[in-house]
């Protein structure tokens, strides 16, 4: 029995658009949408892509986020509809892998790039938005299916129908979901996240002040940051 191959199905970029929300203005990039030809992903971006807040959305450890498709066409029976690829705001459209079970750390080769899994979407109210449902963010974080952000580590090219492979697994079994499990629901496994090396820096400051108020000092916690 043949093993299906795990594979880009389209890289989706999106620039900065303003619009309405309850009155006042608001502005994002998660409208993406499917490019052709070969797209190079270097710095903390994929070409042509953009984030509106940088403090919530991109850096180095939101570079490029990928949804799986499987969780598209899951989405597609909740919601009554047909989703295009982007419509999630992701800059990855993946088959044949399980990005909500990839490991944090997990290194995966597409294209000429090597891209390291780094943390879940966190969704915000920019996603009811995109999607026209202001219960959706509800509704995504109790699906558990987050999607997930990557780091760039070998710049290069990416493109639709790129073969991903898996190159690189740490020595953890902390997944994306889990990350997002316990960030939404699962609290008491909060110190889980101190010990995985590659867990970003805003995740362990999170991290290291949920433990610290839960000893009854009182600080003032920064979320991770929403997408």
């Amino acid at each position: 029995m043949a093993t299906r191959v795990a594979r880009v199905l389209s890289v989706n970029v999106g620039t900065v658009r303003e619009f309405e929300y309850n009155g006042r203005p608001g502005k994002s990039a998660i409208w993406k949408s499917p490019v052709a030809g070969r797209i190079a992903a270097r710095g903390v971006n994929l070409d042509g892509d953009a984030q509106a807040d940088r403090k919530a959305h991109g850096g180095p450890d939101k570079a490029i986020y990928a949804y799986a498709v499987e969780d598209a066409r899951w989405w597609e029976q909740e919601i009554g509809r047909p989703l295009a690829y982007g419509e999630f705001g992701e800059n990855l459209t993946t088959e044949g892998i399980e990005a909500n079970d990839a490991l944090i750390g997990d290194r995966w080769e597409i294209g000429t790039t090597v891209l390291e899994v780094s943390e879940p979407r966190i969704p915000c109210w920019r996603l009811g938005v995109r999607m026209n449902d202001q219960l959706l963010r509800r509704r995504f974080t109790e699906a558990l299916r987050p999607g997930t952000y990557l780091r760039i580590v070998v710049e290069g090219e990416v493109g639709a129908g790129d073969e991903i492979r898996v190159i690189e697994r740490p020595n953890h079994d902390l997944s994306v979901r889990d990350v997002f499990r316990i960030y939404t629901r699962d609290h008491h496994e909060v110190d889980r996240l101190l010990a995985v090396p590659g867990m970003s820096e805003s995740w362990r400051s999170w991290a290291n002040d949920f433990l610290q108020r839960t000893k009854g000092r009182s600080l003032d916690t920064s979320k991770p940051g929403c997408g």
